[in-house]
């Protein structure tokens, strides 16, 4: 061989790390591990530019996270031509939030890699678990909307649905929490600031997205009359694409993601006269649509930037399937049969109009043929009842940015009031509570009954959610429309939630219920035969210990605080809001906190509780619970005499990777929202997958997991739903809770007092005083059930065999949980997709 001929990348960056020749006899998986080593060495060199001696755990992990992506990429390429020679029904999955967490862990257990990536990482000196923090959480979700879109974009992949989501590709996410002084302050997450391995960039994909402007009425040589949108700004949605890798690595979908840009991102004549900040303002204008989660709607700047997100979003994703339908197939009559559009809750309901538009508009298709072929297309999932959740828009807004979709509105509106007064001449007198523009209150545009109405099916996400949507917020749409609302439970994919998360734990399930466990969530059932076994009980404490100490490590790191792994580690994670209750809990708390000092010398059950959630940047009073979650936790953790007994934890900046840490190490877990507003959750799911036992309402989901799990397996406590409602409509006071029940009149006094606030004595005077009133959430007439509930929790931890009965009966049970069960529910009931189901005898187990 010519002694100047270049070698191979891969070949020099092994002779580089000094790789020695694998040995005769090494067997497939050496062959594996080498693979790795050079794959990841060469892409240290080659795309980071990095030699292995002076790479940091960053660059290994993009290093690494691009060997895995080149793993992935032709199951991918291999999944989307085989689904399109099919000629298969894709599905089109739009949310505003898709909280997908990092991505590290979950590809490589997805496909089965991980022992590999870890022997071959620790050959080159590199620890796994170093590199997995070493990745950002990806910041594109807030709460439970954006994690149950991750999860159903991952069981697509599993079950071998053709699928996309869609959504916004935000630079900064809703906003990285930091805790000062016990207040929350907001900061702008960073996780795109070096990059995202994961992603590619489609130049090919780039719509122009219109706003504003005006609407001219055309006519044609025949008579007949055309819109036409004249629109006064023109912005650029850029594609990003993530692959979201199904379990075992079968199938792989796209997440892709959208990013605003300006025309034209640079006004050079602005420029050259000097006028440098006004040379770029088109495109701060434009790129501030894709910058954060959820702006603030407190100002009209606000207020318009949210309707310009939504909007740019759909209109991208929307013109971006229609093309696509339009090149493999041709015939946008047939959209329903190759395309199902599902709305995750009412931030994309705008596509209603705007499919409209596209295919009037920009195809020509007859306006009864396009409603007929939006309605079969799209479907909507309600995800609550609170009347703020349900956007309405003014309509002086609303017209001024999207002119043309204003008038579409008004004819859908004008076509369904018609047709339910055919159907129902006595629908005269009910008009003005179906109609898609709420008259009473400045003209808004109603986006909830805009997307009932233009969708095929409408669907909630737990039964007593459901049945609340067909009697309360769409009872009379319901009335017109009695076989569009369907339920479709929500559900938590278990490799994240349980192999990924909590690995001791799945180790015991698989020793116990066999590996099959990995593939068939229901196998887990044969835990139950079990729940009585000493040895099994051990273990299964073991695994929970194991993951307490770990919790109890990271507070300690986290907020200098020491905490028992031994105590009872009561969790209430959740976005900050008053429906959440919180409140509640805490109240609670500063009720045992008295209890205690009162009598310390009592056998009291060691408890910690753990708190974390954000709280919307203007929420005001949920940012002021979260001061006093912290004031509390300043003076319990600080009197020694309750220390041994009570402490309280806040643990900043909570997000996917965080709840990963502290579900595997829950014994309790609150699920205490006051009835009837809680759609379903999915956090109560997790937890209880992992062996928490569940203090709660019969509120959302936490009823089905009662019926599964059992009655004695669960803490039920407070008012059903229609007592709510009834004590609203007759809007008792608080005054006569208060005043029966000592333990939360002290708890209260004691905070409007100022014994948490002592340098501001009166900080919580307001919030009190919204108790002792409205208590529109129900805080104060729960308060003594919670009490005598976390009672009942405490006589059952005393008896540990008890205990842990009860928990491995959770764990046993949750398998109808699973986010498979519900997006196969979807998949046959609205999507009419078939999905794929290998058994898993057919398939290696992982190790």
């Amino acid at each position: 061989m010519d002694k100047f001929a270049r070698k191979s990348p891969i070949a020099e960056a092994k002779q580089t790390a000094g790789l020695s020749t694998r040995p005769v006899g090494a067997t497939a998986e050496d062959d594996d591990i080498d693979e790795i080593k050079s794959a990841v060495l060469a892409k240290l060199a080659l795309d980071l530019g990095k030699d292995a001696s002076a790479a940091t755990d960053r660059d290994w992990f993009v290093a690494a996270a691009l060997t895995i992506r080149d793993r992935i990429v032709h199951r991918w390429l291999a999944a989307d031509r085989a689904s399109h020679a099919q000629g298969r029904k894709q599905v089109y999955y739009l949310s505003l939030e898709f909280l997908i967490g990092r991505l590290f862990a979950d590809v490589l257990c997805n496909l089965g890699c991980t022992e590999s990536f870890r022997a071959a990482l620790g050959d080159l000196g590199v620890d796994l678990n170093r590199l997995r923090a070493a990745e950002p959480d990806a910041a594109l979700g807030h709460g439970g909307l954006g994690r149950l879109a991750a999860c159903f974009m991952e069981s697509m992949a599993s079950l071998g649905i053709p699928a996309y989501g869609y959504g916004i590709r935000y630079d900064h996410g809703l906003f990285r929490q930091v805790i000062r002084d016990g207040w929350q302050q907001e900061y702008p997450e960073e996780w795109l600031s070096f990059g995202n391995p994961w992603e590619f960039a489609r130049p090919e994909a780039i719509y122009d997205i219109h706003f504003g402007g005006r609407v001219e009425t055309t006519t044609s040589p025949t008579g007949a009359k055309r819109s036409v949108w004249h629109p006064a700004e023109t912005i650029e949605a850029v594609a990003y694409d993530i692959p979201i890798v199904g379990w075992r690595g079968r199938h792989v979908n796209a997440l892709r993601l959208w990013s605003a840009r300006a025309v034209d991102p640079l006004r050079l004549d602005a420029f050259n006269m000097g006028d440098h900040a006004g040379a770029l303002s088109e495109q701060v204008r434009a790129e501030a649509i894709s910058k954060i989660l959820y702006p603030s709607d407190s100002t009209p700047a606000g207020q318009e930037l949210r309707l310009r997100q939504e909007y740019f979003f759909v209109s991208a994703s929307l013109l971006d399937l229609v093309q696509r339908h339009v090149r493999t197939d041709g015939n946008l009559y047939f959209l329903p049969l190759r395309a199902a559009i599902q709305l995750n809750d009412t931030h994309p309901s705008i596509a209603v109009p705007e499919l409209m538009r596209i295919l009037v508009d920009l195809h020509g298709l007859p306006w009864d043929e396009a409603w007929r072929i939006t309605v079969g297309t799209l479907s909507y999932t309600n995800h609550t009842l609170l009347p703020e959740a349900l956007e309405t828009w003014p309509v002086e807004l609303f017209g001024r940015v999207l002119p043309r979709h204003l008038e579409i509105i008004y004819r859908i509106n004008t076509q369904h009031l018609e047709a339910a007064k055919l159907q129902d001449p006595a629908t005269s007198d009910s008009v003005e509570s179906i109609s898609l523009i709420d008259e009473r209150h400045g003209r808004k545009l109603r986006m909830g009954h805009l997307a009932f109405v233009g969708s095929h099916r409408t669907n909630g996400v737990s039964a007593l959610h459901t049945e609340l949507m067909r009697k309360t917020v769409f009872g009379e749409l319901h009335a017109i429309y009695p076989d569009r609302i369907v339920n479709k439970t929500n559900g938590i994919t278990f490799r994240r939630w349980l192999l990924q998360a909590n690995p001791d734990l799945t180790l015991v399930l698989r020793d116990l219920c066999g590996d099959a466990v990995l593939d068939d969530p229901t196998q887990m059932s044969r835990l139950a035969d079990y729940a009585e076994d000493q040895g099994a009980q051990q273990r299964i404490r073991a695994a929970k210990r194991a993951n307490k100490v770990a919790l109890a490590r990271l507070i300690i790191e986290r907020l200098d605080l020491r905490v028992d792994p031994d105590a009872l580690f009561d969790v209430h994670i959740k976005r900050i809001h008053e429906y959440k209750r919180q409140l509640l809990n805490l109240l609670e708390t500063v009720a045992l906190y008295h209890a205690i000092r009162a009598e310390p010398g009592r056998n009291w059950v060691p408890r910690v509780k753990i708190f974390a959630g954000k709280a919307a940047a203007s929420y005001a009073r949920a940012k002021l619970i979260i001061k006093l979650i912290n004031d509390v936790a300043t003076v319990i953790n600080g009197d020694p005499v309750v220390r041994d007994f009570l402490r309280v934890v806040f643990l900043p900046d909570y997000n996917v990777s965080l709840a990963e840490r502290i579900i595997p190490a829950a014994d309790l877990s609150e699920q205490i929202s006051t009835a009837g507003m809680e759609a379903s959750g999915t956090g109560n799911m997790k937890l209880a997958l992992n062996g928490a036992l569940t203090i709660g309402t019969l509120d959302g989901a936490n009823i089905e997991i009662r019926d599964h799990v059992g009655a004695e397996n669960i803490f039920i406590f407070g008012l059903r739903a229609e007592e709510v409602e009834e004590r609203q409509r007759a809007s008792l006071q608080a005054n006569s809770a208060i005043g029966s029940s000592p333990k939360l009149g002290e708890a209260i006094e004691a905070i409007e007092a100022g014994a948490f606030s002592p340098d501001y004595i009166v900080r919580y005077a307001a919030l009190m005083n919204a108790l002792r009133r409205a208590d529109s959430y129900m805080v104060t007439t729960d308060f003594d059930d919670y009490c005598a509930a976390q009672r009942s929790v405490e006589r059952l931890w005393l008896s540990p065999f008890d205990w842990t009965r009860a928990s491995m009966l959770n764990i046993a049970r949750m398998a109808w949980f699973s986010s498979d069960r519900a997006v196969s529910e979807y998949a046959e009931d609205i999507w009419k997709v078939p999905v794929e189901r290998a058994s898993n005898r057919e398939q290696e187990q992982t190790s």
